[in-house]
């Protein structure tokens, strides 16, 4: 039997999958076969189990670098729940806890060794490893090593001094964000020759994806979130004092809230994101402090409360949603304050122009996408040079954003910038173009100008509206830091002139805030969920109480996927239950018969 025909039969027994996700089987076949290996895989599509399935299959541990005591805390969790030997080495490790991980690493029992790359770095850890018998070194979120990425992590780039002390051991390494200048520098710093690199699709078409311009934007939040109540998700907050208040408040609103930030005292911290993982329901609202640790794959939804930094950041931050494959949403929020502020922070920081040049791309990029006038999945995936159709579910795509040519009033939005000295902001601007009856403009004698009222018949939010817009295409500029205003840029010159034409989009109508316990379906997962909701629910409370008792959470009793097949499929026999997606010999050893009991009362 080949490896790859063995590594098959340990997935289904094991894991309790029929076969491999797009990109798998060949990327395992590559370790097992030895080779050097950087896989460049999206969120949520099953990037740990490249490394976890050679580990079993190998005779020695598998050392795995990994970033966070959180993330590493939740797959020694869930390789335990399959009964397979793994641990990690913390700083909040206990001393019995470390003992006995020495001891599997000594008597060759230990499968699965997770490490930060900190503690690896430490005097003597590679020393006391060499001793025993390692197989590979695997990095997990291996784009850390780069200086110019989202997430850099000094200490990475010390992994190779580590490798090269432990006998030059197979290297393989993972990221769901490299581009080819990042994939180029993870390749130099992490290999000592060449690794086959696997580059597999950025999408991930089970999220569907909208943002909106904010317009009285607790409510815009509560619309989307009393939608979903009852689903686990998380909202991204700008600063640690939104994260409260925003939890704070939905709290009042009737959902299972909490709040996550650096500020917070580390035990509350670690307390608050351990309920996230193990109950279902709760939305945290969070810093990007709750990042990579979160590797829940029930997640429902990702919303923004404000803008994020980046598309990388962005991307990695909705990929937390839908890891299991089922439908979940992704809702963003921006505005003018948050793009103005993204750019100022850029130009005060202490750059080179080389990288402050690349920093205002990134975020051109992402402004561009967040006003986007095409499909936002075939701009998404364009960043990561990924050609694609439109995908029919984001907010473009399902005709909820009306474009049109604006050309005109992007001119006049623009004339008015030019002929008041390229130094006043988006309220003065649009009392301009209305021919506000204004003691400002009197006094700079601007109501004389011939642009005064040539925009009365818009309204003060449709010129709001079409400044921001001016301002994320790269058409205006911040003209001082201290005062907030406007002045053109080259591209805002042609606009001007007639060199280019501008598409504006209509931000919608405001709505009505949701009242306090509306419930309307979430569409997402309701339209997958054919499996009767009566039997669905008491599966899912059957896995709260088991995951309760043992202390675990409760997907690594089964997931929501596993548990809607269950629905759907009604097994009544263990050998029925074998089949479903996630049900390996050993859950279905400890876990079947309470299953089908629940299944069998349920379907009465």
């Amino acid at each position: 039997m080949s490896d790859l025909a063995t590594a098959r039969k340990i997935l289904k027994q094991v894991f309790g999958f029929d076969d491999f996700r797009p990109g798998q089987g060949e990327i395992v076949a590559a370790v097992l076969s030895g080779d050097p290996v950087l896989a460049v895989m999206p969120t949520g599509s099953g990037k740990s189990l490249c490394y976890q399935l050679p580990a079993l299959m190998s005779d020695g541990l598998t050392l795995v670098v990994s970033p966070l005591i959180a993330l590493m805390r939740d797959q020694v969790g869930q390789m335990r729940a399959l009964g397979l030997c793994a641990a990690t080495l913390n700083s909040q490790s206990s001393e019995e806890e470390a003992g006995e991980t020495w001891r599997q690493i000594r008597d060759g029992s230990l499968k699965l060794l997770f490490v930060s790359p900190e503690r690896l770095a430490m005097d003597g850890l590679t020393e006391a490893l060499s001793r025993g018998k390692i197989a590979r070194i695997a990095v997990d979120e291996a784009h850390c090593i780069c200086e110019w990425g989202h997430d850099f992590r000094p200490e990475y780039r010390l992994i190779r001094q580590s490798v090269e002390k432990l006998g030059a051991i197979q290297a393989i390494a993972f990221t769901a964000t490299a581009d080819a200048a990042m994939r180029a520098e993870i390749a130099e710093r992490l290999f000592d020759r060449a690794p086959k690199i696997f580059l597999h699709s950025f999408d991930r078409p089970n999220i569907s994806l909208a943002f909106a311009a904010k317009d009285q934007p607790r409510k815009q939040l509560q619309r989307f979130l009393a939608a979903r109540r009852g689903q686990s998700g998380i909202v991204y907050c700008a600063s640690r004092a939104g994260t409260e208040r925003l939890a704070e408040f939905f709290g009042e609103q009737g959902f299972d809230t909490l709040c996550y930030h650096a500020g917070i005292e580390q035990g509350r911290r670690n307390a608050n994101q351990d309920r996230f993982l193990r109950e279902d329901g709760v939305v945290a609202f969070a810093t990007i402090a709750f990042g990579m640790g979160v590797n829940k794959p029930d997640v429902r939804f990702v919303a923004h409360a404000d803008m994020p930094s980046s598309i990388e950041s962005y991307y990695q931050e909705i990929g937390r949603a839908g890891r299991d494959g089922l439908p979940a949403a992704a809702y963003t929020l921006y505005g003018l304050d948050d793009m103005a502020l993204r750019r100022r922070q850029i130009d005060e920081k202490d750059l080179s122009d080389e990288r402050r040049r690349f920093e205002h791309q990134r975020f051109s990029a992402l402004a561009s996408l967040c006003e986007a006038v095409a499909c936002r999945r075939q701009l998404l995936l364009a960043h990561f040079n990924e050609k694609s159709e439109p995908c029919g579910a984001c907010d473009f795509c399902r005709g909820e954003i009306k474009t049109r040519d604006g050309t005109i009033e992007a001119q006049k939005a623009l004339a008015a910038v030019y002929r008041t000295g390229q130094r006043f902001g988006q309220a003065y601007l649009s009392d301009l173009l209305m021919g506000a009856d204004s003691e400002a403009l009197r006094r700079n004698q601007h109501d004389q100008l011939k642009t005064f009222g040539v925009g009365a018949d818009r309204s003060k939010a449709e010129w709001a509206s079409t400044f921001r817009q001016l301002f994320a295409v790269g058409a205006l500029r911040a003209a001082s830091a201290e005062h907030g205003g406007f002045a053109l840029t080259e591209k805002g010159d042609a606009i001007l002139r007639g060199r280019e034409t501008f598409i504006l989009r209509a931000d919608p109508p405001r709505e009505k805030s949701a009242g306090k316990w509306s419930r309307k379906p979430a569409r997402e997962i309701d339209e997958f969920a054919s499996g009767d909701g009566k039997v669905f629910e008491a599966l899912r409370k059957l896995r709260r109480e088991l995951a309760k008792d043992e202390g675990i959470a409760a997907f690594m009793v089964f997931a929501d996927r596993t548990l809607l097949e269950m629905a759907e499929r009604r097994p009544a026999t263990l050998d029925d239950l074998r089949g479903i997606h996630g049900v390996g010999e050993r859950k279905l050893a400890l876990y079947g018969d309470a299953f089908l009991e629940a299944i069998a009362q349920a379907s009465e």
